[in-house]
């Protein structure tokens, strides 16, 4: 048997969840964009690398307000967060000229957000970039760090947000 290691995977999983405040809450209070994984701060929402990600380049957008459904949503976060959303796609397609693209909605706990703040996920995909490791060992290969990434795609992110204003 051969062993994959994702060592950066065990703070997920030891992770206290009980009692835990809002990751998106807590991160854009701080001033430590580059270690929380911040690409982009906007008027009403923001953007934030997902730190346990999918596929590599798996990005998320979600309003600063904890907002639990979409009916709550203002009309200047549905605006901004929809651009985000192209920002993303257009900064991932240059970067890492993917495929296509999930778009997805997370609202309440049972969907996966599990603080209740809801949050868009953005995911790039390349055909064949499903394989056995998923489906026999519940394991995903990431190919490049976060911080790598982010990198990358924060000064790309900042060049296209200047045509949102």
């Amino acid at each position: 048997m051969r062993n994959l290691w994702a060592p950066w995977r065990i703070k997920y999983i030891r992770m206290n969840k009980k009692n835990k405040g809002c990751f998106l809450c807590e991160h854009i209070k701080e001033n430590r964009d580059r270690e929380n994984l911040i690409l982009y701060r906007g008027k009403k929402a923001f953007i934030i690398m997902n730190k346990y990600p999918y596929n590599n380049g798996h990005l998320m957008v979600a309003p600063y307000r904890h907002v639990k459904s979409i009916e709550d949503l203002f009309e200047e976060e549905i605006n901004e967060i929809f651009k985000l959303l192209i920002l993303c796609k257009k900064a991932l397609d240059e970067e890492m000229n993917p495929n296509g693209f999930n778009i997805g909605l997370n609202i309440g706990r049972a969907a996966g957000a599990g603080e209740e703040h809801l949050h868009f996920h953005i995911v790039p995909r390349w055909i064949g970039d499903t394989n056995f490791m998923p489906v026999i060992s519940d394991t995903k290969v990431i190919s490049q760090s976060l911080l790598e990434l982010y990198d990358k795609l924060k000064p790309i992110i900042n060049r296209l947000a200047k045509s949102l204003n």
